[in-house]
C-alpha cells in the first residue's frame, strides 16, 4: 500500500492544563478530499495550526511525503508542497488579481518583492500566475483590483495564490465561510476539479458542501477524533449525530 501524502500521528497539544488536541491521527492521499468537521471548540483550529506549521505539537508527528516535518515551520512546509490556503498571504486590495498571484509566484521562486516594479508586469511571472487564475475561474478578472472582487471571488483568488506555490497538498480552512449559495456552488465545482491533482484536507462547517466533496470525513470533538469514514458512515454514526450533526440539523 502506498504511503499517505500527509499523515498525522497521535498529535497532542495542551495550553496550561487544558488538552486541546488529544492523540489525533488521520491521513490524506493524493486525489482525495478528507474533510475535518466538529463543533465549535472541538480543537480544529489548533489542529490546523499544527498541520500547517504555525504551532508545534507537544507530542506526535506530522509526516509529509514520508518525511517527518513536525519541527519545520510554515514556510519550510510550504516549500515542500504543503500549502495552507487563505492563510498563506494577505490579498493586496490595490493590486490586480494577476499581480497578487504573481507575487506568490515570485515569493516561491525566492525573489525579493519589487513594489516599484510590480511583479504582474514581469512576463516570466505572468504566465504562471494567469494559469493559477484560470484554474479557479478568475482569468477573466485578472486585471481587476483585488479589492473590487466579490467575497466569493476573493476566496477564489486566495485559492489561486495557494496554487501558485505549486503544492502537493492543500489545507483549506473554511473556504466557503461567508459565501452565498451561488458562490459556494462555484467553489464546490472548483474544488472537485482540483481534487485529482492534489490531496485536500478540508476544514468546513457547511455540511452540504462537506458531504458533496469529501471522500472521507473525520469528526473532532473535545480534541479527539470520534469517528472517521466515508460520508455515508459518518452520516449514520449515532455518536457523530449526537456530537455534531444533530446540532447542525436540529
Amino acid at each position: 500500500m502506498a504511503e499517505s501524502l500527509l499523515e498525522l500521528r497521535s498529535l497532542r497539544k495542551s495550553f496550561g492544563g487544558l488538552a486541546v488536541t488529544r492523540d489525533v491521527s488521520l491521513s490524506l492521499s493524493t486525489g482525495e478530499i478528507h474533510a475535518l468537521i466538529g463543533p465549535n471548540g472541538a480543537g480544529k483550529t489548533t489542529l490546523v495550526h499544527q498541520v500547517s506549521g504555525t504551532l508545534r505539537p507537544d507530542s506526535g508527528q506530522v509526516r509529509f511525503e514520508g518525511e517527518d516535518v513536525t519541527r519545520l515551520g510554515l514556510a519550510a512546509r510550504a516549500r515542500r508542497g504543503l500549502a495552507r490556503s487563505f492563510q498563506i498571504t494577505c490579498i493586496i486590495p490595490g493590486f490586480s488579481a494577476l499581480e497578487n498571484v504573481a507575487l506568490a509566484v515570485q515569493a516561491r521562486a525566492g525573489s525579493s518583492f519589487r513594489f516599484f516594479r510590480p511583479a504582474g508586469r514581469e512576463a516570466a511571472l505572468n504566465g504562471e500566475a494567469m494559469e493559477a487564475l484560470r484554474e479557479v475561474g478568475l482569468h477573466g478578472r485578472a486585471d481587476l483590483p483585488a479589492g473590487a472582487l466579490s467575497h466569493g471571488e476573493k476566496r477564489q483568488l486566495e485559492l489561486a495564490i495557494a496554487l501558485a506555490m505549486r503544492p502537493r497538498a492543500l489545507l483549506l480552512d473554511e473556504p466557503l465561510a461567508g459565501t452565498g449559495p451561488e458562490e459556494a456552488e462555484r467553489l464546490i465545482r472548483i474544488l472537485s476539479a482540483l481534487k485529482p491533482r492534489y490531496g485536500i484536507l478540508l476544514i468546513e462547517h457547511d455540511m452540504p458542501a462537506v458531504f458533496a466533496l469529501a471522500d472521507r470525513i473525520s469528526v473532532l470533538a473535545e480534541g479527539r477524533v470520534i469517528a472517521s469514514g466515508i460520508p455515508a458512515e459518518i452520516r449514520a454514526d449515532a455518536a457523530v449525530r449526537a456530537a455534531y450533526l444533530g446540532e447542525e440539523e436540529g
